[in-house]
């Protein structure tokens, strides 16, 4: 086994966690006797938590030379915003009923909308748009 294999096997463990978190690896060799690992992270703390995991293999990394980048451009879009406009004789219980398939649940609606519904007494105007909240 070579000096590569030796050490790729040895941080393997660091090399699946940066890939599963959605670090772009771009080079993963032995220079000057030691393990690089160069790549970009969408985030800084994904990048401290590959730190993290490379402590845990080893915490002094004398074979190791991390150089982890932060690229925000490769984190992921962030969820979109289903949003309902109000119109004339509209509930919170018939929105809730329409747009998430059963009307006990416009609570979840009033938690999406903090600063428009204070609870289920609040009125409602034809206009109001209102977040849908994505129930997964």
């Amino acid at each position: 086994m070579d000096r590569l294999d030796t050490l790729k096997l040895k941080y393997q463990s660091v090399i699946n966690a940066a890939k599963q978190m959605g670090v772009r690896l771009t080079n993963v060799h032995v220079e000057n006797d030691k393990l690089l690992i160069r790549g970009a992270a969408p985030s800084d703390e994904v990048k401290n938590r590959v730190w993290d995991q490379i402590k845990l293999v080893d915490a002094a990394y004398s074979d190791l030379t991390a150089d982890i980048s932060v690229d925000p451009s490769l984190a992921p879009p962030p969820p979109t915003q289903k949003t309902y406009t109000v119109v004339k004789g509209d509930s919170l219980w018939k929105i809730a009923q329409n747009q998430l398939g059963k009307g006990s649940l416009y609570p979840k609606i009033i938690e999406a909308n903090p600063g428009q519904l204070k609870d289920e007494n609040t009125v409602i105007h034809p206009g109001d748009v209102l977040i849908i909240p994505d129930l997964g």
